[in-house]
């Protein structure tokens, strides 16, 4: 693969960004429906697409002085759109490009990506180039951009382990900054990014949904120089691949062990298979007190949760965080009555090869995947008594 580099913005300013304008364009309207992998929601007041860094901050910075309501949108595979239109400014980042600012034996491979760029190609680029690290996010749809906003993680592995830096333009300061590995407070499925849509301390005393205050303009990575995986930490994954947890195997054969295991799951796109028309994982797996997990069935699964805050350089292991355990939503679903496939023939069901995954059977509208989720959330609620959270964004 060939990528190139078009656009690689100026450097990080303090200065407020140059004014904008909407090209002019005859498009017809434009609906979420075709923008997420749901393909659901109903018509978006406005669309505009950007293709470069001072560009998009511009766009952006306008839509807010301008009072009106902004969504920036990559890949659509985490959003679950609503049926009515939508009155506000829907941005999408078009850049694609991955730049090697530096490679050696020690400091290993230091590369800059725009959040544009959609991530299994960027998965697949470190794969061929000898960069280790994100092997077994392989197959996540999505980009760049989207990956350190939810701290992407697959099969042992989260992007917080390779992630250096993440240029963004900050919303309330109405400015392009640089937030670095400790500053971007990365957790399970979190980072300060995301926590920026709902709590006003991350928010700088406001929230700001439907996106946050912190807008991924390009994300860095450092990533050690190795043709083998990081350690298998995942069971399944090591058993697919026929080696011991912990043992390293090829990159290459992680990454078609991983494509394998999320196709037999209906987590790879397919347009021809509805099991796919979904947000991938809908529900993030709880993390609950010790002493609620003891009170679970005894086949519960029952995982360490580790602190990433407390990381301050690439590659260090985080700390287990005493007194918390992390659960299996799927499992969960499962044990509350709630079956692969349960709601077909419907137009919303649980996909009928992973009950973590809601999907479109074809005719689906927002309303009914809300209320498919609503009716697993209550489920599992009575039978364990733990709210499951929804991964994606829900407008």
């Amino acid at each position: 693969m060939s990528c190139s580099v078009p656009d690689k913005g100026p450097a990080i300013s303090v200065e407020p960004v140059a004014s904008w304008a909407p090209r002019p364009t005859d498009q017809a309207p434009v609906r979420f429906s075709d923008l997420t992998t749901l393909r659901i929601g109903g018509e978006i007041g406005e669309y505009h697409e950007v293709d470069g860094a001072e560009e998009l901050a511009a766009a952006v910075a306008a839509t807010d002085e301008g009072g009106k309501k902004l969504l920036v949108i990559g890949g659509g595979s985490n959003l679950v759109a609503a049926d009515a239109a939508f009155d506000g400014v829907v941005i999408r980042d078009t850049r694609q490009w991955i730049e090697l600012e530096a490679e050696d034996g020690c400091g290993g491979a230091a590369v800059r990506v725009s959040a544009g760029q959609p991530w299994d190609a960027f998965v697949a680029h470190t794969i061929e180039n000898g960069w280790m690290g994100v092997e077994a996010l392989s197959g996540i749809p999505g980009t760049v951009g989207a990956a350190p906003v939810q701290n992407v993680g697959a099969y042992g592995q989260e992007v917080s382990g390779t992630i250096s830096a993440v240029r963004v333009f900050d919303r309330l300061e109405k400015q392009r900054r640089l937030l670095t590995l400790a500053e971007l407070g990365f957790g399970y499925r979190t980072s300060l990014l995301k926590r920026s849509l709902t709590d006003t301390e991350a928010g700088g005393g406001r929230t700001w949904g439907p996106t946050g205050r912190f807008v991924v303009l390009e994300v860095s990575f450092q990533m050690r120089l190795a043709t083998l995986s990081e350690p298998v930490r995942y069971a399944e994954l090591a058993r697919t691949l026929g080696v011991e947890l912990h043992d390293r195997a090829p990159a290459v054969d992680v990454r078609q062990a991983v494509l394998e295991l999320r196709r037999s799951k209906g987590m790879v796109l397919d347009e021809a298979d509805h099991d796919t028309w979904s947000a991938g994982s809908f529900f993030t797996n709880p993390i609950i007190e010790a002493a609620h997990a003891d009170e679970l069935p005894e086949g519960a699964p029952r995982y360490p949760v580790t602190d990433p805050t407390k990381v301050r350089s690439i590659g260090q292991e985080p700390p287990v965080v005493d007194g918390l355990v992390k659960t299996s939503a799927a499992w969960l679903i499962n044990h509350a009555g709630f079956d692969k496939g349960y709601g077909m023939p419907g137009p919303a069901a649980l996909s009928g090869k992973h009950a973590l995954a809601l999907t479109n059977r074809g005719e689906a509208t927002g309303a009914d995947i809300r209320e498919l989720a609503a009716t697993v959330q209550a489920g599992v609620r009575e039978a364990f008594g733990i709210e499951l959270v929804p991964e994606p964004i829900v407008l």
